[in-house]
């Protein structure tokens, strides 16, 4: 036996105890609040939005709405193919289905051909990728890389996923978007089996900031840093719209486009449209939609009704519903199919299209990515989406809402897990 003084077993108790706090408290979630002012109109908080979410607000761009699968991996393969020199590509979700093997193969032929293909996949939403197609583009000379694998040395972060969808063709054109590469991103939205998702096509300056954006965790995954004219061309102005590019890469405060979401909405004067996927708004949330039905902005919110992939998202939703309908929120579940599309329009002027949910994982965990766009014409677009989508919806109503005593305690339960949904 081996006589240990008891001052050492004290003092590495100590120890432990202190490195498993610095440890906790480094890895935990923090509870974070913020007071957003009243605003008097969008304008007046445009350059706020810009300013604390650390975007440049950009002129001289151009934007093309693209709707569901029939409209996105046409533009995605077509992009593909017309690439000279670089193409980027960064995703949460690659699952199953043949268009799997049609974008891999499309990747792989470019590659084989001289061209810098690059894909950034995280390494969760991949999991159930066909390692034949993994195999396929690394040997064509697709350059690869998963977001956090499961490593020992990264324990801390497995929890942290990137959620963005980016893609970026030669440094000159950007795709910014909620599709994932799966089966149910194809087709038009049709059925429980093809999903409603939207996304943008981006020219411009604002094609700069996209590939910053990937670059950023380009560099942290594989520490290739991207220098030069091949990656960061000058491009002249290409339209008339002002974009600004938000990324969320949380560090413990309150992220940036939590703030922006929450700027937006409290800008609000007259019309606030949204349709999100997980939509679990938090206290200061609600509060600011509560105010924003106050002063006469017709607020109106879309998600998932029966075809959801998270029933603990949908309860964890359930939790402010009665008070939001009986404040005046109008609240609308689509019954057809999966509704993904991350959309916020204000006053008909400024969009946001990306890759955010509304709900605590998107702004305190993951890392998301979206661009603001100011024009009438993409909100109008947008919003003629939301009301093509509004027919296959059942609104929800403050009279007839109402649950059992079961019902509203597991909404109770999945709302205290909404942190990590």
């Amino acid at each position: 036996m081996i006589e240990i003084p008891i001052w050492v077993l004290v003092a590495m108790g100590v120890a432990i105890a202190v490195l498993g706090l610095m440890l906790w408290t480094n890895l935990r979630e923090r509870n974070f609040t913020v007071k957003v002012p009243d605003i008097d109109s969008f304008e007046e908080a445009l350059p706020s939005i810009a300013g604390m979410t650390r975007a440049i607000i950009l002129e001289g761009n151009h934007a093309e709405l693209f709707f569901n699968g029939d409209g996105f991996f046409p533009r995605l393969l077509q992009g593909i193919a017309e690439a000279k020199e670089t193409i980027h590509y960064e995703t949460y979700v690659w699952w199953k289905g043949d268009i799997c093997r049609q974008v891999a193969e499309a990747f792989s032929a470019r590659a084989r051909e001289g061209v810098e293909v690059r894909l950034m996949l995280d390494a969760a939403g991949s999991f159930q990728m066909d390692k034949k197609l993994y195999e396929m583009m690394e040997e064509a000379g697709v350059k690869l890389a998963r977001y956090h694998p499961i490593r020992i040395q990264d324990l801390g972060q497995l929890n942290k996923r990137t959620h963005r969808k980016l893609a970026i063709f030669d440094g000159k054109t950007a795709f910014v978007h909620g599709h994932g590469i799966a089966h149910q991103w194809t087709g038009n939205g049709q059925d429980k089996d093809h999903w409603r998702d939207t996304g943008v096509r981006l020219r411009g300056p604002i094609v700069n900031a996209a590939q910053s954006v990937f670059a950023q965790h380009w560099v942290e995954q594989t520490q290739e840093v991207l220098v030069g004219e091949k990656y960061f061309p000058h491009i002249e102005a290409e339209g008339g719209l002002r974009m600004h590019m938000m990324a969320g890469a949380p560090l413990g405060g309150i992220s940036d486009l939590e703030l922006m979401f929450k700027l937006a909405i409290a800008s609000a004067q007259k019309e606030l449209l949204i349709q999100n996927p997980y939509f679990i708004p938090d206290e200061e949330s609600c509060e600011l939609l509560y105010k924003a039905v106050k002063r006469g902005v017709d607020v109106r919110v879309m998600f998932p009704g029966p075809v959801t992939d998270s029933a603990l998202v949908k309860h964890a939703g359930h939790h402010h519903f009665e008070n939001l309908l009986k404040r005046g929120i109008r609240l609308y579940e689509h019954q057809k199919t999966m509704i993904h599309q991350k959309i916020m329009i204000v006053d008909g002027m400024w969009s946001h299209v990306g890759s955010t949910n509304l709900d605590d994982r998107s702004f305190d965990i993951n890392e998301e990515a979206g661009v603001g766009i100011v024009d009438n014409g993409i909100a109008a677009q947008l919003k003629e989406a939301f009301e093509s989508d509004l027919k296959g919806c059942i609104e929800l109503k403050a009279e007839t809402w109402s649950r059992p005593l079961w019902h509203r305690m597991l909404d109770g339960v999945c709302y205290l897990l909404s942190g990590q949904l």
